[in-house]
């Protein structure tokens, strides 16, 4: 049986691309029953019908997979935040990255509508995201009339989806690195600070050997599949430090000899990130009662 990738999915079919060859497939019955949903990004196993039509009849096993949006198999997220309109926030890149290192997806931060800055403010902004490049996060930053030849150059061989608050710039993005995309954009509501969604279903677009995942972003941050045990790993800063911690399974909570409290008392870990670990360990521990 021919197999392929799911690059496109809507209205029930499954645009299944075999090599030069794009075959529009129907799900089998038994996923409905097994209750599994072919995903874009899936390898899946079909049978076609005729030259054009077939069917899914196998999903092959994935190495990651997003609910929102649905998809699958991802190698990076390019993470999008403005400069401004909506203005910048440490917290939600927090966020973000939270959710990204969960899934083992790789993620590249880049700062859109950097010309709306002054050249103070941004050596500002600069400024107080080094600490993530000591991480070892890569950081782009962009106006809407440049896009660093570097961040091209990430794109062959992978499958790279975009994600971000509505109204940072996304579909703008897009539109600059391939131009030929035409994507819509949304105007941004100066008296509510965000955007309206423009984009309706998941697609993967072929883009300098790679694929970019066109979709409506990341449509809730909730994190409702970590445990505390997911969330430490969640932060690089934590992982290299937390076997020299005391207690084995430490939480950097409470626990006496905790190397990573030692590590933002020496200023060695972002106070920041330090505090925002400390608000999803509440909020996932606030949701575990609420079960």
């Amino acid at each position: 049986m021919p197999e392929g990738q799911i690059i496109k999915a809507l209205a029930g079919f499954y645009y299944v691309q075999n090599g030069k060859q794009v075959i529009t497939c129907r799900g089998r019955g038994r996923f409905r029953k097994d209750k599994t949903t072919p995903f874009v990004g899936d390898w899946v196993t079909y049978k076609a019908e005729s030259p054009e039509e077939g069917y899914v009849l196998e999903i092959h096993e994935r190495k990651n997979q997003l609910i929102r949006p649905p998809i699958v198999n991802i190698d990076q997220a390019f993470l999008v935040f403005s400069a401004r309109e909506p203005n910048f926030r440490l917290y939600l890149l927090n966020r973000f990255l939270v959710l990204v290192e969960h899934h083992r997806i790789e993620p590249i931060i880049i700062i859109t509508k950097t010309d709306l800055l002054t050249e103070n403010e941004l050596s500002k902004l600069k400024q107080e995201l080094k600490p993530y490049e000591k991480i070892g996060y890569t950081i782009f930053y962009s106006s809407h009339q440049f896009v660093d030849q570097q961040l091209k150059e990430r794109i062959p061989g992978k499958i790279t989806t975009v994600a971000g608050q509505t109204g940072v710039g996304k579909s703008s993005l897009l539109n600059i690195l391939a131009p030929d995309l035409d994507l819509k954009t949304g105007n941004i509501s100066k008296s509510l600070g965000r955007g309206k969604h423009t984009t309706r279903h998941v697609e993967l677009i072929p883009l300098y050997g790679g694929w970019i995942a066109d979709t409506p972003g990341f449509s809730s941050l909730e994190l409702d599949e970590l445990t505390l045990e997911d969330l430490r790993e969640c932060f690089p800063e934590f992982v290299d430090r937390q076997d020299l911690c005391k207690f084995r399974g430490c939480l950097h909570l409470n626990e006496p000899h905790c190397k990573i409290k030692e590590a933002v008392e020496e200023q060695e870990i972002l106070a920041s990130r330090y505090r925002d670990y400390v608000t999803f360990v509440q909020e996932i521990q606030d949701r575990k009662r609420r079960y």
